[in-house]
């Protein structure tokens, strides 16, 4: 949301720019239009294409990788699959650079559009390694840096790892001679820094700027920078490294931006620098529901060094906006925002997800509504269920839907999730027990006994047209409503431990997702369930 500040006269934009499970940004800039790509793990399509023409106000314009033949998220966690992705433009094409951990290693995509569609993976084998990006130099070469083991594959000390350099011929789509490494351990090994990853190499007034993420992806993360006149020299990291972080702040303070790191800097037309990278917004302590986020701040230069956040400053809730402007624009990706769609369309809106390669026949539009049809699979297992998935965005939220289903069978069940992971879940669904149709709440188990504990149920009587169900986030905690009609919410359960569902104790890369689901829990099914509408409602706090 852009917000008019009448005592400074000064329209200003929120953190973070996307709000939820949106890691790992990498931007670009062409002509006057920006694009950003966020990593998506196991959902499916993955890597988000966003474009925007003031770096304030996005859309989402497609995915990138929305072909089963494509890729194979097949077997994986949710936290594995497309890992760290790079958007880069050169001579009117696009290019992503990604890993896919899950299966094929590390690849390059292409399209003339950025909305699509998007090639089929160039892989690249002798990219060994996580998280590479593309670098066109000005003397017609292109190179590729990412992350790799040590010297001879011998660690110094754990989370030892190196940034590597191998050129890439872009008409023969392949690596040329040996890689090279260019950064070992991190900006001071002397200190043991712990997994350099996410490089981005850059040239800028005849100086080559190589940044990198160091301190791995939690409360250490930071952001730090290298320079050097020519490939061939060493790399010299900035004395006073890093360039981005908030680990030296107080962890009580208020309101705070954690876990920052994983940049990208882009320029605008008008010569102003800004970084966009991934932060994190705890509710208290360590933990977050919502995810790694993006944020964008203005990049400051200093003795011709780039400086994100000054060293002891926050990232802040607001910006100026990079533009000369008072008009006030709601974004749809941050803020207060309300996302509804009413199923009229015979697509998925850009911003559903799935879990994994979706079979043909996971969903399909009918009569105004999005039916799933049951499957024997479960969210707690590597498949792909009967899910569609929508990010939570805001630490205070609602996520509700309007549900069609009848069963007369126990084993089937159809609702609104709110899912972390295979096994850090809350199932807020409809059924049947004991011939009587109920709405019952089940919170997943983190053991290999596969039953999810039942932790509330009502029955709501017989030859029920619809169900609505709505699940309320308030940071730590999660109410859970029901209504039969006329919009006369009841509740079922509230106040449920929500830090179950946070990285902190669920583990992993990823945000928490409102789901559509339904499951026959094992057993073949021809039943199906009708979703009406969904709608989410996000707050700004």
């Amino acid at each position: 949301m852009l917000i008019f500040s009448a005592a400074h006269g000064q329209l200003t934009y929120n953190n973070p720019i996307l709000g939820g499970f949106y890691p790992d940004p990498s931007i670009c800039r062409v002509g006057d239009e920006y694009y950003l790509v966020n990593s998506s793990f196991e959902y499916f399509p993955g890597l988000p294409i966003m474009q925007s023409k003031d770096l304030v106000n996005w859309v989402q314009i497609g995915n990138a990788m929305n072909r089963n033949e494509q890729f194979s998220l097949a077997g994986g966690r949710v936290s594995q699959g497309l890992f760290a992705p790079t958007i880069r433009y050169h001579e009117g094409i696009f290019y992503i650079i990604c890993t896919n951990v899950t299966k094929g290693g590390n690849f390059i995509i292409t399209a003339t559009d950025p909305k699509g569609p998007w090639s089929d993976p160039i892989y690249l084998p002798e990219v060994n390694g996580i998280d590479p990006s593309l670098f066109f130099d000005d003397d017609g070469r292109t190179y590729i840096t990412y992350n790799s083991v040590p010297p001879d594959n011998q660690s110094l000390y754990n989370g030892h790892r190196t940034i590597r350099l191998i050129e890439y011929d872009v008409q023969r789509q392949k690596t040329i001679g040996e890689n090279k490494i260019i950064v070992n351990g991190g900006s001071d090994i002397s200190k043991h820094p712990v997994w350099i990853e996410g490089p981005h190499l850059y040239k800028i007034k005849g100086l080559y700027y190589l940044m990198c993420a160091e301190g791995g992806t939690a409360e250490a993360h930071s952001e730090v920078i290298f320079r050097s006149k020519n490939l061939s020299d060493s790399f010299v990291a900035y004395k006073d490294n890093p360039i981005l972080t908030q680990r030296d702040l107080n962890p009580s303070r208020a309101n705070p931006i954690t876990c920052t790191g994983h940049a990208d800097l882009v320029e605008t037309p008008g010569g102003k620098w800004y970084a966009v990278f991934l932060g994190c917004r705890p509710y208290i302590g360590d933990y977050f529901n919502t995810g790694r986020e993006t944020f964008m701040v203005p990049v400051t230069w200093k003795d011709g060094w780039p400086i994100i956040v000054p060293s002891g400053s926050e990232v802040a809730r607001q910006y100026p906006v990079p533009y000369s402007s008072t008009k006030k624009v709601e974004s749809k990706f941050s803020g207060d925002f309300l996302f509804a769609d009413d199923f009229s369309s015979s697509n998925l809106n850009f911003r559903f997800v799935m879990l994994r390669n979706p079979t043909a026949d996971l969903y399909k539009f009918h009569n105004g509504k999005l039916e799933l049809p049951l499957k024997p699979v479960t969210v707690a297992q590597f498949d792909n269920p009967a899910f569609i998935g929508f990010r939570q965005s805001n630490l205070v939220c609602s996520a509700k839907t309007r549900l069609f289903f009848n069963t007369t069978k126990e084993n089937e069940s159809a609702g609104l999730l709110i899912f972390q992971s295979e096994s850090h879940y809350y199932y807020l669904c409809k059924s049947v027990k004991n011939n009587e149709d109920v709405v019952e709440l089940f919170k997943s188990v983190t053991d290999k006994s596969g039953k999810d504990e039942l932790i509330a149920s009502v029955n709501i009587g017989a030859d029920r047209n619809y169900i609505d169900l709505k699940i309320s986030a308030d940071k730590d905690k999660y109410s859970f409503y029901y209504s039969t009609g006329a919009n006369k919410w009841k509740l079922l359960k509230a106040d449920v431990n929500g830090k179950f569902l946070s990285t902190k104790e669920a583990g992993g890369f990823v945000g928490s997702m409102f789901g559509l689901y339904g499951t026959s829990n094992g057993i073949p099914s021809v039943n199906v369930a009708k979703f009406d509408w969904f709608e989410y409602k996000g707050e700004d706090i």
